[in-house]
């Protein structure tokens, strides 16, 4: 049978973080040099829970020791990485260059200076709760759920705890203080799994001050 939950997050919980990092993003990482995908994930995770660093380095090099045998994949009893563009033969290697990666970063004390979100992983990872609302209300079935972007909101205040709402009006207003531009905005919703266009007629930005003003009130 395949692993539990717990035992899963014990052995491989934060590898799976650092393989979900690298989700449309290639792992091109070298000795000399860390791919975008492993900067975001230095990036995010410096800045919110150093710790795990060190259990990801952990994790890492006891991944790539031991080969796990065709019927411990199968049963489900071993984490199967994700396709990430490299021939198998090359994913031992490659885990080891990320390890070593990680510990020097660590030993360094070489912590990422915050900026915009660079990937997918790191925009979701950053925004959670914003994710939630623009992939959750904000799809291409809106028009076939709600008359328009306000009932929307007002469906989403009403189903959501207030702690969560309130942890999204932060993570609004942490997304506008960024030095983004408009066109930025329009690729920041898309990538936190907005599929419309803001209601006519505000902008993007000023369509997310709206719903941050209203959502704190």
């Amino acid at each position: 049978m395949s692993m539990k939950p717990l035992e899963h997050d014990r052995r491989y919980g934060e590898l799976d973080q650092v393989m979900r990092a690298y989700l449309g993003r290639p792992a091109d990482d070298t000795a000399e040099r860390r791919s975008a995908a492993l900067d975001a994930y230095l990036r995010h995770t410096w800045h919110t829970r150093p710790w795990a660093i060190a259990e990801a380095e952990r994790q890492l090099r006891e991944y790539s020791r031991p080969p796990p045998g065709r019927l411990r994949l199968r049963l489900g009893e071993y984490y199967a990485i994700p396709d990430v563009g490299l021939p198998e033969s090359a994913i031992q290697d490659w885990l080891m260059v990320l390890a070593d990666h990680l510990k020097q970063s660590v030993e360094d004390g070489e912590v990422p200076p915050p900026t915009t979100p660079q990937t997918h992983w790191e925009w979701h990872a950053r925004f959670p709760e914003t994710a939630q609302l623009l992939g959750g209300w904000f799809s291409q079935d809106i028009t076939d759920e709600f008359p328009d972007h306000n009932a929307a909101i007002q469906d989403y205040a009403a189903t959501t705890d207030p702690q969560l709402m309130a942890r999204l009006v932060g993570e609004l207003r942490e997304l506008l203080a960024l030095p983004l531009g408009e066109s930025d905005y329009a690729l920041a919703v898309a990538e936190l799994g907005m599929e419309v266009d803001p209601p006519e007629p505000f902008s993007y930005g000023a369509w997310l001050t709206s719903v941050a003003a209203d959502l704190a009130t």
